[in-house]
């Protein structure tokens, strides 16, 4: 085979004893160029849609009345420590109130207030 100078004289094909990786190596340069220009877009203004959605609405997205956005600001003001404290007053809140639920539910049992309606009266 003849050679121009710029390549090697045997060029290798795929029925070479080559590695995989060889074969599957690619030369293709994209010129710099960004994928949106090499690959236009399937849907055109689906960019610009998506753009238009993803606008940071500084909005909040739940409802509070006046007592909530107040309460909402203290918490916000809490330090760490002062806020996990804040935490586990919630959970042994919580935690007290299970037991008085259930203490409520026993008493409702033995005085047979949560009985099934066996028949029609």
């Amino acid at each position: 085979a003849a050679s121009n100078g710029d390549e090697p004289a045997t060029q290798d094909t795929p029925s070479d004893n080559m590695t995989s990786d060889s074969i599957l190596l690619s030369n293709e340069q994209l010129d710099g160029r960004l994928s949106p220009d090499l690959w236009p877009e399937p849907m055109p203004g689906v960019s610009e849609f998506a753009t238009l959605l993803s606008v940071h609405n500084t909005k909040p997205k739940w409802a509070l009345d006046s007592e909530g956005m107040i309460m909402l600001q203290e918490l916000g003001s809490l330090t760490a420590a002062a806020l996990l404290e804040k935490v586990k007053d919630l959970q042994n809140l919580a935690y007290k109130l299970g037991i008085e639920e259930a203490q409520e539910m026993t008493r409702g049992r033995f005085l047979d207030v949560l009985r099934k309606e066996t028949g029609a009266r």
